[in-house]
């Protein structure tokens, strides 16, 4: 194993976060770019933590996430970045934020629990929608009459809102306290009724679940702030 100043491992470990699209683990920054070096777990930690030093005024931080480092821009230079992207930041429905807040803080949980916390039948498309973007997947069955299968949320889910763990999510410790959350998700009326409304409006009307209108709208900003700082509800 070769040596390597601190120097070097420090722009090695820049590098190597710069140029991967995703977050790097310890494990994982000394078992790929730093497998040829000897270089203790200690010392990569000291690293990031000097990194993340350097970067703390600038307009890039490095940051720890679930699923290790990773360089992302300062929240609040969000607003001016915007205008280098064409896509929207995607907007989702009450109904899917209620379904994904539900799974965070009570998980693992079934569909039928889903649906008795908050009080409406839950569409398909709702869970498959969650289950493709990686933010929840299935952990396991109830041993219950049918064994419905048991939901809970995902690294990327936590990665996705910038969270360690679970732990990190304020704390709330009932049902009354979930539904305060939902109360506190401002809907956006859709006065032109457009036929890009949410797909999940579509699915439910057609199945006729979530049949309350303003749980059918598109949420605004401010409902994915909601969710972006909202976290797990103890068993």
């Amino acid at each position: 194993m070769k040596p390597i100043n601190p120097i070097q491992l420090k722009q090695l470990i820049e590098a190597s976060l710069f140029v991967l699209a995703k977050p790097l683990s310890i494990k994982a920054i000394k078992e790929t770019v730093l497998a040829d070096f000897s270089v203790s777990r200690t010392r990569i930690q000291e690293t990031l933590d000097e990194l993340q030093q350097d970067y703390q005024e600038r307009g890039v931080q490095l940051v720890k996430i679930a699923s290790g480092y990773r360089f992302q821009t300062q929240e609040i230079l969000s607003p001016y970045l915007q205008p280098l992207w064409q896509d929207k930041s995607p907007k989702y429905s009450r109904a899917t934020l209620e379904t994904l807040a539900v799974i965070a803080y009570r998980q693992p949980v079934t569909r039928g629990d889903i649906e008795y916390i908050r009080g409406v039948a839950i569409s398909s498309h709702i869970i498959k929608s969650l289950a493709d973007r990686q933010w929840i997947k299935v952990v396991g069955h109830k041993e219950v009459p049918g064994k419905p299968a048991l939901y809970a949320t995902t690294p990327a889910f936590l990665d996705y809102f910038n969270l360690t763990k679970l732990a990190d999510l304020p704390a709330l410790t009932d049902a009354a306290s979930l539904q305060g959350l939902f109360d506190k998700v401002q809907v956006a009326l859709d006065e032109s009724n457009d036929d890009d409304s949410s797909d999940d409006h579509q699915d439910d009307s057609e199945n006729g679940s979530d049949t309350t209108t303003n749980e059918l709208d598109d949420v605004d900003d401010e409902a994915v702030d909601v969710v972006e700082k909202g976290q797990n509800l103890t068993h």
